[in-house]
């Protein structure tokens, strides 16, 4: 795991090798924290192209590893970020075809292949997570690379002429040629939905790669894509696969055992390192069947690390404890107080180089600098409930869509508004009178989004209500379109059109790469941390997308195969609880140790000065939720995080040339 950038300046741009040396340099060295364990840089003076890295040192540690990385015939350069998991099955083939290899790393794995099979037959024979850049000297061709899922990040601009690139906009800003200029439509986007919508980011004329695809540029300044994985292929594919096998008693049994052999695969892969690998665990279904099946195949004692909150009812560390003792890891905790997080808080913009709303990134960033005090790898349990229908909008969504159409649409609307017709603080003051442990999480918004969804006519329009931090109508940008969030509604795939696989596509090609794979990328790498994750192996992915609907969902519960694999290592007691995630007592915060805080970003005058959001709805929002009259944490969240991003990044002077 590392940090990349570079840039070319089409034609050179008259700066000499040292001096561009140097520049490139500057730029990997705003990714430090990505890769604290040395920096290197790459120059073609003539081609008018840099590459710089970043290394976090994780496979092989000697000098062999280090980028930018030349081919052994010369011809091409890399930098890369991320982990080649089958790179020991690749290299004897390339051995056997002549190549002569200088170290262990799977870097030079990835870049002999390139250079023997190509870019894209490559990527298609890898089991990994990356992001590249590789320049080919005798074509003067640029290639960016993402991994199939976007699990790591790259973004791309073309400003003045000189291509820029970088895992991470900040490794970008020290150019020259660098333009920071906010872009309205995707701010509004971040607001609904409280991150970015790839390909969008928040500066205009910066975008990010799609996952699963290759991008050439040309010396005469053509640009071509190529992908060569598509999520709605391999959805479409296995919903047709799905329905062509028919059922029989033994089904169920097969694929169980089936998934367990992908899982405990794809785990012993990302136990391959040179440094010292632990895993994220927080008690729940996906962390907690990636450390069972962690410990079956794993040398030694592995280390778990959880992070648990002060506050009543938000504290999972209890679980993860649990299923730690039960398992026999080497297990820490950390439980935050509440007089920490505000330190905590006015660090985010550091780390998140964008607008990022998502508040389960506190908790994240804190479990990886724990985790970081010990281990330099750790294995993570995300993509679960995209890929197994463990959220809450793929069970009872489904009922609910099913139930609600049912009901004529007069009926419906009848009934959306007879929910909405309380005062916005009902529901919260309702919730409040249970006993405290028998409240569910965040059950004070569940029936706004009930009304939501009986006004909703299309599984679509239902995801858009159910996903977003706030209506449409409310975000408080004037005259700025939607137009930036669309592409999470717009997936689609031949024959998947039942309402959980519609819920599960638009959450695996948005939400996923967007809000939780960012997530973990930012907080993990804010660490020099490197954050895997097995469940995302792209086999376990077209396995997940061939399994009919009773193995997802059963007896109104999802993620049903998954969880008969964690069965066969946890006790049922020790995990079915109700879902909580990641969740953080914001609501709370807001009112007590991050209201001083809050409440000098929405001061009214400053909000205005700095004219990025309309203050006077935001202000409504802040006044209620002080007084308790309305819970409006979720819309106050994605304002303050944009705002806070805007006053860092604006002194750091990212916007000084827009």
């Amino acid at each position: 795991m590392c940090g990349l950038t570079g840039y070319w300046t089409r034609g050179g741009d008259g700066r000499g090798r040292g001096e561009m040396t140097a520049l490139v340099l500057r730029m990997a060295g705003a990714l430090a924290h990505r890769g604290p364990d040395g920096d290197g840089a790459w120059v073609d003076e003539d081609a008018g192209v840099a590459l710089g890295h970043r290394r976090l040192s994780i496979v092989d540690l000697s000098p062999a590893g280090q980028q930018p990385m030349v081919s052994a015939d010369g011809r091409l350069a890399l930098a890369y970020n991320g982990e080649i998991y089958n790179a020991a099955d690749l290299r004897p083939e390339l051995e056997a075809a002549g190549i002569v290899f200088r170290g262990h790393s799977d870097t030079e794995v990835l870049l002999e292949g390139f250079a023997l099979w190509g870019v894209v037959p490559t990527l298609r024979r890898a089991i990994g997570m990356f992001a590249f850049a590789l320049w080919d000297r005798k074509e003067h061709r640029l290639t960016l690379g993402r991994d199939r899922l976007g699990i790591k990040p790259l973004y791309v601009a073309d400003h003045g002429g000189t291509l820029l690139f970088a895992s991470q906009p900040k490794g970008m800003m020290p150019h020259p040629s660098w333009r920071g200029e906010v872009d309205r439509e995707g701010l509004a986007a971040m607001l609904r939905l409280s991150c970015l919508p790839a390909p969008r980011s928040i500066f205009k004329g910066v975008s990010q790669l799609a996952p699963g695809t290759v991008v050439r540029f040309e010396a005469d300044g053509r640009r071509s894509e190529e992908v060569f994985w598509s999520l709605e292929e391999v959805a479409a594919r296995g919903v047709a696969q799905a329905r062509s096998q028919p059922a029989r008693p033994e089904s169920a049994s097969l694929a169980v055992e089936h998934l367990e052999s992908l899982l405990l695969d794809a785990v012993r892969r990302r136990l391959i390192a040179d440094v010292p690998v632990g895993a994220f665990l927080s008690g729940g279904v996906d962390s907690s069947t990636v450390v069972a099946l962690m410990r079956k195949v794993a040398s030694g004692p592995v280390k778990t690390f959880s992070i648990g909150f002060a506050e009543e009812g938000w504290d999972e560390s209890v679980h993860a404890a649990a299923v730690a003792r039960h398992l026999g890891t080497d297990h820490r905790e950390l439980v935050v107080s509440p007089d920490e997080v505000p330190a905590i808080v006015g660090d985010l913009p550091r780390w998140y180089d964008e607008p990022f709303a998502d508040a389960s990134q506190i908790p994240t960033l804190l479990v990886s600098k724990l985790a970081r005090s010990e281990v330099t790898v750790s294995l993570s349990g995300d993509g679960g409930d995209e890929l197994f229908a463990g959220y809450n909008r793929h069970v009872q969504g489904q009922r609910l869509w099913a139930l609600a159409q049912r009901i004529p649409t007069a009926g419906r609307d009848l009934g959306a508004a007879l929910i909405e017709a309380p005062s916005p603080g009902f529901w919260q003051r309702a919730v409040d009178l249970l006993p405290a442990g028998r409240r569910p999480p965040q059950a004070a918004d569940k029936p706004a989004k009930i009304a939501r969804l009986l006004r909703a006519r299309s599984p679509e329009a239902l995801y858009r209500t159910l996903v977003g931090a706030m209506p449409p109508a409310e975000v408080p940008l004037a005259g700025v379109s939607l137009a930036a969030e669309e592409r999470w509604y717009a997936a689609s795939a031949e024959g998947v059109d039942s309402f959980v696989d519609r819920m599960r596509l638009l959450d695996a090609k948005g939400y996923l790469p967007d809000d939780i794979l960012t997530k973990v990328d930012r907080a993990s790498m804010a660490h020099g941390l490197e954050a895997r994750v097995p469940l995302l192996d792209h086999r376990v992915v077209e396995f997940a997308w061939g399994l009919p609907p009773e193995m997802l969902i059963r007896e109104g519960q999802g993620k049903w195969l998954l969880r008969r694999v964690l069965h066969r290592h946890v006790p049922r007691a020790l995990i079915e609880r109700p879902k909580m995630g990641f969740g953080v007592p914001l609501a709370a915060w807001l009112r007590g140790p991050l209201r001083g805080w809050a409440e000098d970003l929405l001061d009214p005058q400053t909000m205005a000065v700095q004219g990025l959001i309309d203050p006077a709805p935001v202000r409504r929002w802040w006044l209620d939720h002080l007084a308790g009259r309305r819970d409006t944490h979720d819309r106050l969240w994605p304002v303050l995080s944009a705002l806070s991003w805007h006053h860092h990044w604006k002194s750091a002077g990212a916007f000084a040339a827009a």
